[in-house]
């Protein structure tokens, strides 16, 4: 089973999309299993966006993650990165297929709604920045084999 970090993003909250975005990865078949709602620090979204440091983007990247609360969620399954990633849709929403998250309800990559891990090894580390080992709350799941073979 993996794990990826799903950042539900200001844009997202302040629309009233959260609970369709949980929703969303739930009936796809992912579990989460830590889940809280915060008002992200600098040094935070300093850290969680470091990669990015020095692009044009990048300080309005932290100003806009840092204006509004997010919800961050740790979502459990197999292949969940690629799954994630598959509903979210394309980091432009106007190139996002239909029925994806950033498909249905985006319209510029500047608020493009959510965040999700891009591969295994980030979402290791992007939720070592978000939860610590008491946030997880890892539950069976009846039915899983109606999900997974």
């Amino acid at each position: 089973m993996e794990r990826t970090l799903i950042i539900v993003k200001p844009d997202g909250v302040q629309r009233g999309l959260t609970g369709e975005i949980i929703s969303r990865f739930e009936r796809r078949g992912l579990k989460v299993v830590a889940l809280k709602m915060l008002q992200v620090d600098r040094g935070l979204a300093e850290e969680h966006y470091a990669v990015h440091k020095g692009r044009p983007f990048y300080d309005g990247l932290i100003e806009y993650i840092v204006s509004a609360p997010v919800v961050v969620m740790a979502l459990e399954g197999k292949n969940a990165v690629k799954a994630a990633r598959q509903t979210i849709g394309a980091t432009n929403p106007l190139e996002a297929a239909p029925g994806t998250i950033r498909g249905d309800y985006g319209m510029e990559i500047g608020r493009n709604l959510i965040h999700g891990s891009d591969s295994v090894e980030n979402g290791e580390t992007e939720l070592a920045l978000w939860f610590s080992a008491a946030d997880y709350a890892p539950q069976e799941r009846p039915g899983s084999e109606w999900i997974y073979e």
